[in-house]
């Protein structure tokens, strides 16, 4: 299965659909979770059509801001649990792995002053359903200060929010191949600005039930942020122990060399 998120900044122009659609045939996902779309319900669905998706469900801008849209097909493939201007969230009926699990879309909210408010949806949204649990989207918010380059130095209660909330909901980032930084803004060196806004997050439930996934980030198009694509494979059955994975961002936790010498 195949899982594609992007903050696409709009879609009211031909030629941002014509690249949209390019994208989709390059990469053939079953789900598609789209971000700022800036469009209504309507206009959203026809958009779906064009692309070859037969199924959605969509959140309409308010005024020129924000839209979300989730589009798959097949009729069984999805539930739908809630949504809202930040979110869509989802059973998913996989017939491949023989289980049933949960994707949230998530948009962060972008201004600083509400951040507590994505935070606390989160929050809510963790304790609504118990599953397998894959979160992916725009955050509008890092987690370390590596994760940026350029602009003004980030607060590090900021991203110590963000790292709390993620831990509070068992949360792990799913790593990423490709390229470092999701969005990117000015053209010129002492101007540019580079942020891994975007990624994809995953409870521990979640990770046990393939036997592998994969993360790209895709290169940039027609908007500031890159496409992020999830590529997962069903678990073999197997005896013995579930596999154990390292996570790259573990050492840069002050207890991970005490907690090392314990075990």
């Amino acid at each position: 299965m195949k899982i594609l998120s992007w903050n696409v900044r709009g879609l009211g122009n031909s030629r941002a659909i014509r690249r949209l659609q390019n994208a989709l045939k390059l990469f053939n996902p079953q789900l598609v979770f789209l971000m700022e779309t800036k469009l209504d319900n309507k206009r959203m669905e026809r958009v779906q059509k064009q692309c070859g998706f037969q199924n959605g469900l969509d959140v309409s801008a308010e005024g020129s801001r924000g839209g979300l849209s989730l589009a798959w097909n097949g009729n069984n493939l999805i539930q739908v649990y809630s949504y809202s201007t930040y979110h869509i969230d989802v059973g998913i009926n996989d017939k491949d792995n023989q289980n049933k699990w949960r994707f949230t879309g998530f948009y962060g909210n972008p201004r600083q002053a509400n951040k507590q408010e994505s935070w606390n949806l989160l929050r809510q949204l963790k304790n609504m359903y118990s599953l397998p649990w894959c979160v992916c989207g725009d955050f509008n918010e890092i987690m370390y200060a590596y994760e940026k380059i350029g602009g003004r130095v980030k607060d590090e209660r900021q991203m110590d929010e963000f790292r709390r909330v993620l831990e509070e909901c068992d949360l792990v980032d799913m790593g990423f191949h490709g390229q470092k930084f999701t969005w990117e803004r000015g053209n010129f060196a002492d101007t540019n600005i580079r942020e891994r806004l975007d990624r994809g997050l995953a409870n521990l439930e979640w990770l046990n039930l393939f036997n592998d996934y994969f993360v790209q980030n895709l290169p940039h198009s027609f908007s500031d942020h890159c496409p992020i694509l999830i590529k997962i494979t069903p678990k073999m059955k197997h005896f013995g122990n579930h596999f154990f994975r390292f996570e790259s961002w573990w050492i840069t936790e002050s207890s991970c060399e005490e907690l090392i010498k314990e075990v």
